[in-house]
């Protein structure tokens, strides 16, 4: 059985920041309100000339330029998004053909916030088995095109950035980087507590899509802010403490956990609950919002920038989200 490396990490931001002072302008909200509730300080809307795609090229460039591959050497693409460019494809069809790479296989998947996480941990079983030896592994979400931005869909809108992450992951025959452990949950039951019902053919609809539907504003997100709020701490919480007894490593042998980034107040109580230090925990959502799917990568390239992370290091990847699915992963860097 061969290991997983992290051979290149990369991230993008799209131009145009988005600060809470500027959010007051078009929404009944302040930036005292965002930061109490959330800790979001500012985060990034793309400009309509760019797609979800290219947020996602311009991670995936950066994250093989660092692996020191030729981007020839990918020969598999996953790819986790729910805000793709079109309904179908998914956004991996559309990167793969932009980065140049011929008739390599793409798999999207839609595991929201834990998006991520799921797609890193099937990205390792193809790279186990043998089957492929150098995977890019994508999260990107251009989430400002689908949120209400008035005062009415306040609550949701504050908290949505945009941006993409991507990684590298190759073949390593010295076992030196691997993933140790990992460990994956979902809960159906609780789906519709943060879901977005349309574009949707559940029963009882005649249509996918239509005028009655957006005016009753199904076409844009819905949470239940605090069912989600406690189910993710305790979710979160748990995945870590079950990757961790899997691996039979104790907390304090992580030099890095990375937690989706929903919301600082989540990650702090995860945190407190796992008896973590400030050290151990990095946190971006401060500077980026919800990212989604691409809170973990975003959060991964900055770690990796301001040298929180190096060779040898252990990391923890967790998230939770819609689904509700949740999930952590335990590697060595």
């Amino acid at each position: 059985m061969y290991n997983s490396k992290i051979m290149g990490v990369g991230s993008y931001l799209p131009p145009n920041k988005v600060t809470n002072h500027d959010l007051e302008k078009i929404i009944d909200t302040n930036d005292e309100w965002i930061r109490q509730r959330s800790g979001i300080e500012e985060r990034y809307w793309a400009p309509k000339e760019m797609g979800t795609v290219d947020l996602a090229e311009n991670a995936s460039l950066e994250a093989i330029e660092k692996s020191g591959l030729d981007k020839s050497e990918i020969d598999f693409i996953i790819c986790a998004s729910i805000s793709n460019d079109a309904d179908i494809p998914g956004t991996g069809c559309f990167l793969q053909a932009r980065l140049g790479l011929g008739e390599v296989p793409t798999l999207d998947i839609r595991q929201q916030c834990s998006g991520f996480v799921y797609a890193t941990f099937m990205a390792n079983q193809f790279i186990e088995s043998g089957m492929y030896k150098n995977i890019l592994v994508v999260g990107v979400e251009l989430q400002s095109r689908g949120i209400n931005k008035t005062t009415e869909g306040r609550d949701i809108a504050v908290l949505f950035g945009d941006g993409a992450g991507a990684m590298v992951l190759s073949r390593d025959d010295s076992g030196d980087s691997k993933v140790i452990a990992s460990d994956l949950h979902s809960d159906g039951r609780f789906a519709k507590e943060l879901w977005i019902s349309a574009p949707g053919s559940c029963a009882g609809r005649e249509d996918r899509l239509n005028k009655e539907i957006m005016e009753n504003g199904e076409h844009f997100p819905y949470m239940n802010g605090k069912v989600v709020f406690v189910h993710a701490i305790k979710k979160m919480s748990q995945t870590v403490i079950n990757v961790l007894e899997k691996a039979k490593m104790p907390k304090e042998d992580i030099g890095c956990y990375l937690f989706h980034q929903a919301n600082l107040r989540i990650n702090q109580k995860v945190q407190e609950t796992l008896g973590l230090s400030n050290d151990q925990v990095f946190n971006t959502i401060q500077k980026y919002g919800n990212t989604t799917a691409a809170t973990i990568p975003i959060g991964l390239a900055d770690a990796l920038k301001e040298g929180k992370i190096k060779r040898g290091d252990h990391i923890i990847f967790a998230a939770f989200g819609s689904g509700f699915s949740w999930g952590s992963i335990l590697l060595k860097y």
